[in-house]
Formats: C-alpha cells, structure tokens, sequence
C-alpha cells in the first residue's frame, strides 16, 4: 500500500479543493492505505479554525477533518505562520504572544514547515490541493 502527504493550500469554502482532500483521505485510508499527515498551508490554514459556523444543510468540512483525525489516527498539521497570518492562534501560541484569543485546537496543531518536509520524506507520495 502507499502513503500519502496531503497538502491542502485552500479555505474550505471558497473552491471545492479542500472538500475534494478530505475525499481522497478519507477514500485512502478506506482503502487500507496510509495517510501520513495533512498539511495545511495559506488560505488551507482556514480550514483548522474552530470559528467556522457551517449552515446546517451544508457539509461541515471542519468536523469531518476532526473524525477523520480520530478515527483513523491521521497527524492535522496547520503552518503556524501562514495561520497566524489569518487571525488562527492556538492557545499556546495565543499565550506566547500575549492575545487572549485562540481559534486552532486538537486535533489540528500548529507546526512549522519544517514538519512537512519531514511528512513529504516518509510518504510516498505528496499530493497538493
């Protein structure tokens, strides 16, 4: 089987990119094979914010990235400074910098970009959405 690092470089809602990652993990690991990590970067970082409100007969992208992570043990890994760039702090990063607000919590985690070379190096595969 083949792994695979994601790289999601768009909002949830503007394309149907990142609608369109989650798909393809989740069919991935459906079909046995691994999902090493999910990096998002840019405007992806959006997509680890816990401030999204999604109308209720649309598909909520941000829980499904959560369940994703949970059940099948899958890293969300949002660039600390591309998010912090858009207003997504994570409580720690919130503390270092003296803002009492933080919109990124687990399972997404706020990483460098050092950590996606380190998930490209273990796949087999990176594949940009």
């Amino acid at each position: 089987m083949s792994s695979f690092t994601l790289l999601v470089t768009s909002a949830p809602f503007s394309q149907q990119n990142a609608y369109s990652a989650y798909r393809f993990a989740h069919a991935a690991v459906q079909s046995k094979h691994k999902v090493n990590g999910i990096f998002f970067y840019q405007s992806g970082t959006i997509n680890g914010s816990n401030l999204q409100v999604t109308p209720s007969d649309e598909f909520d992208l941000f829980n499904a990235w959560q369940t994703l992570s949970q059940q099948h043990n899958v890293p969300l890994m949002v660039c600390v400074s591309a998010a912090t760039k858009r207003g997504i702090t994570s409580a720690e990063d919130a503390q270092d910098s003296d803002t009492p607000h933080f919109s990124l919590s687990a399972p997404f985690e706020s990483v460098g970009l050092g950590d996606l070379a380190i998930l490209i190096n273990s796949s087999d595969r990176l594949i940009q959405f």
